[in-house]
This record gives structure tokens, C-alpha cells and sequence, in this order.
């Protein structure tokens, strides 16, 4: 824990200094042992590999590693508060793994991750939400496995969000990717695992630098949808 909060601390005083260029954003991923990159290095961990994608397409922006490990989507929520202190351009929730290996209810977990984004989404309007799903190993059951595996999909579609459909894929139940607990990757795995979030976060920033250039127009958000969109 004390590894994970001085990375963090770390990410967010990097985060800190003053911007490179005038249209640098400031990504922040909000994460459990995956984003704090348990058991590998910091810098293999996949938030630091997404810095340096972002460095050698150009861009001045600065990723937060805001991964904690064996946060909860509570955990998750009681600290997007101290979070929100700093303008976030993007936010990548990375939560919710942990909820489903401890079988804490789907609901009690749509009920905070929704939480999260709503304070976010209240703070910066203009914020753009990335959310990463997980998907849940055979032995929780048929049933609480499906309703898991469809939680993330319905957030990213009732908050406008990206969806990265399956953080771990290519990487999950392949014990080569997988450090000897078979939940957290590798450094081989993370680069894959950063591959995974590159596809849904390049086009989001190349977004908002498109817009940058045009004078800074942020178009107004759609409102979200409500129960059952």
C-alpha cells in the first residue's frame, strides 16, 4: 500500500508541473493493482507505457497513474474527491475487478462506479470518460459472471463514455502474460494491457487536440441517458 500511494503521490506531482504546451491534457487513470502495476516496475506498469505512446505521438500530456492496489469501486469513490483537486482532461476507470473476485454485488458496483463518474462529470463537464471493462473467472458462477461482463458496456453507453471492452485481453488466463497469482501481468503483459487502452484513448486525445488547434471549441456533452438507455 505504501509503494502504491507513493506512485501515486509521485503521478500526481508530475501532473503538477507546468504544462510543455499551451494544449496539454492531463489524463488521470483510476485504478486498482492493475494501473499501480503490482509485482512489475512502475515504469512497466501500463499508465507509464501510455505516457510514453503519448510522448511519441507528439502530444505534452501527462498521464496520472491514480492506481491503488486492491481498491474497490468504494475505495474508488471515497478518493475521486482528492482527484478531482486538478483539472482532468480524461478519465480512465480502471475499477472493479477487485468488487467482482470479493462477489460484492453487481449493483452495489454499477451503484459507485456510476457515483465516480457523475462527480467527475459535475466537476468537468467537458471531462471525457473512458471506461475499461473486466470480465470475471469461471468459478463465480454463470450468472454473476454475465451480469459483471455487462456492467461496463451499460456505463460507457449511459455516460457517453469509450468502452475498452476487455482490459486484459490477450493477456488474462494466459499464464505466460501472468505473474504466479494468474491475476496480475507481467511487464509483457502490461505492454499489451497499455496496446488494449491505446486503441480507445489515442482517438479521444487526438480528439481534443483537433479541437485545440480549431481555437479550443468544446462542444457542449450530450446528456446522459437514463435507467434502461
Amino acid at each position: 500500500m505504501l509503494i502504491a500511494l507513493a506512485c501515486l503521490t509521485a503521478g500526481l506531482a508530475r501532473a503538477a508541473d507546468p504544462p510543455v504546451a499551451g494544449d496539454s491534457k492531463t489524463v488521470v487513470i483510476l485504478g486498482d493493482s492493475l494501473a499501480a502495476g503490482l509485482g512489475v516496475d512502475y515504469d512497466e506498469a501500463f499508465p507509464e507505457l501510455l505516457q510514453k505512446k503519448i510522448e511519441a505521438a507528439g502530444w505534452h500530456d501527462t498521464v496520472v497513474n491514480a492506481g491503488v492496489s486492491g481498491d474497490t469501486s468504494a475505495d474508488g469513490l471515497a478518493r475521486v474527491d482528492w482527484l478531482l483537486r486538478r483539472k482532468i482532461d480524461v478519465l480512465v476507470l480502471e475499477l472493479g475487478g477487485n468488487d467482482g473476485l470479493r462477489g460484492i454485488s453487481v449493483e452495489a458496483t454499477r451503484t459507485n462506479l456510476q457515483s465516480i463518474l457523475d462527480r467527475v462529470h459535475a466537476k468537468y463537464p467537458d471531462a471525457r470518460l473512458v471506461v475499461a471493462g473486466m470480465q470475471m473467472p469461471p468459478n463465480m458462477g454463470e450468472d454473476y459472471i454475465r451480469a459483471f461482463r455487462a456492467l461496463f458496456p451499460e456505463l460507457a453507453a449511459r455516460n457517453h463514455a469509450v468502452l475498452i471492452p476487455f482490459l486484459l485481453e490477450g493477456v488474462g488466463g494466459k499464464p505466460e502474460l501472468n505473474q504466479p497469482d494468474h491475476i496480475h501481468p507481467t511487464a509483457a503483459g502490461h505492454r499489451i494491457v497499455a496496446e488494449n487502452v491505446w486503441k480507445a484513448l489515442e482517438p479521444v486525445l487526438a480528439a481534443l487536440h483537433s479541437l485545440a488547434k480549431q481555437g479550443g471549441f468544446q462542444p457542449t456533452m450530450p446528456e446522459r441517458g437514463g435507467e434502461g438507455e
